[in-house]
């Protein structure tokens, strides 16, 4: 999907979690606006708090921001609900996650 379909997605439901995660995705995936992205993500991990994917992205995002805390805290639980079993999957972006933590100081 393009970053227009997943605009009118958000449109027709705010508070709809596939929408807000794959415009932020996309925005970080074709180097649209961090602050965008970032905007969509906090909404995605407050929808499911569990979704791993959703927690990297948004860690990538900040971490672009230059607001590495608030970067850390993110990951930190995004590994957390990857390796505490309450996610569906995520385990394979632990390595990446930690990764990406470790360049934040």
């Amino acid at each position: 999907m393009d970053i227009e379909a997943f605009r009118q997605m958000v449109a027709r439901k705010p508070d709809g979690f596939l929408g807000r995660y794959g415009l932020g995705d996309k925005l970080l995936q074709t180097g649209g606006s961090l602050e965008e992205a970032a905007e969509h993500l906090r909404v995605a991990v407050k929808i499911d708090p569990v979704h791993v994917a959703s927690h990297f992205a948004l860690g990538r995002a900040l971490a672009g921001l230059k607001r590495n805390e608030e970067a850390k805290a993110v990951l930190e639980a995004g590994i957390e609900a990857a390796l505490s079993g309450r996610s569906n999957g995520g385990g394979d972006l632990v390595p990446e996650m930690r990764k990406l933590l470790q360049t934040l100081g």
